[in-house]
């Protein structure tokens, strides 16, 4: 189901300019999850040491990850806001190491307005918010930045958002929301080659929804923003598979190479060397 927009109202966006380092829309890039959280469903309390975070960065780099996703507050379902002053501290001084370091761009994923003004001066070319910029001051923040973002779809918030989430129907309701989100932005000065979309996947979704936005994948494409698709290790993986969190490697791998065929500009994920692999491989037999 494709929305109707204005023709030619959106660019044909090739390139997102990530504060100088850039990153090129031509085949489905790699966003490397670096997760600074003791209590991430996946890998919390993993790279908590600065050490361990900026190695964990540059290994993902060299096994083929496009941009380095770093986060500090943990959005898995049930969890805990963390205070501004616990985030910064998370984030800042790891995005200060790496950001040197590394040769591919630095994406800061937050939601707090001062978060993403102070990520984005210590180097971080990119905002990745699960809220799509609805806490106040983080719409102007990012058009002052001027920094490509990704705006995501959530119901709720991750204390509640997987109680029984309704939707009139989950795809129209999505696929709206995002393109009004994205609308907001062109309107308060954000330029629409600045702007990514995400259907939130495992954010206020059931199974059934998850895969019905899946199976939509090619029309929330054909709307003319870049689609970020996060499924990594997510609990549908597990309720496909049946398998625990660390075994959902081969089931994630799956979902992200069918995301990269239905027209994906970005999968982020936990495995970057296997999905690397495996996108090489779906690119070249398909």
């Amino acid at each position: 189901m494709t929305l109707e927009v204005p023709p030619n109202s959106i660019p044909d966006v090739r390139i997102l300019d990530c504060a100088g380092k850039k990153l090129v829309l031509d085949r489905t890039r790699i966003m490397g999850i670096l997760n600074l959280t003791p209590d991430s469903f996946s890998d919390g309390g993993l790279w908590l040491g600065k050490t361990a975070a900026v190695q964990h960065a540059l290994a993902m780099q060299d096994a083929g990850a496009d941009i380095i996703d770093v986060g500090g507050e943990s959005t898995r379902p049930g969890a805990r806001a963390v205070s501004l002053q616990q985030e910064l501290d998370r984030v800042i001084p790891v995005i200060e190491s790496i950001v040197g370091q590394l040769r591919v761009p630095v994406s800061i994923d937050t939601s707090k307005p001062e978060v993403m003004r102070e990520a984005v001066a210590a180097g971080a070319g990119m905002i990745n918010d699960v809220c799509a910029l609805r806490h106040d001051g983080a719409l102007q923040a990012v058009a002052e930045l001027d920094v490509p973002v990704c705006l995501m779809h959530m119901l709720g918030d991750p204390r509640v958002m997987q109680d029984n989430p309704v939707y009139d129907d989950v795809v129209k309701d999505v696929t709206g929301f995002l393109l009004t989100r994205a609308d907001l932005c062109k309107e308060n000065g954000v330029p629409a080659e600045n702007i990514v979309l995400d259907p939130g996947f495992g954010f206020g979704k059931t199974l059934q929804q998850n895969i019905a936005l899946f199976h939509a994948l090619p029309d929330i494409v054909a709307n003319g923003y870049p689609v970020l698709v996060g499924v990594s290790r997510k609990a549908m993986i597990g309720q496909l598979t049946g398998r625990e969190t660390r075994g959902r490697v081969a089931g994630s791998i799956t979902a992200a190479a069918l995301a990269a065929q239905m027209g994906a500009a970005i999968v982020r994920v936990h495995d970057v060397a296997e999905t690397s692999d495996a996108l090489k491989v779906a690119t070249a037999l398909c």
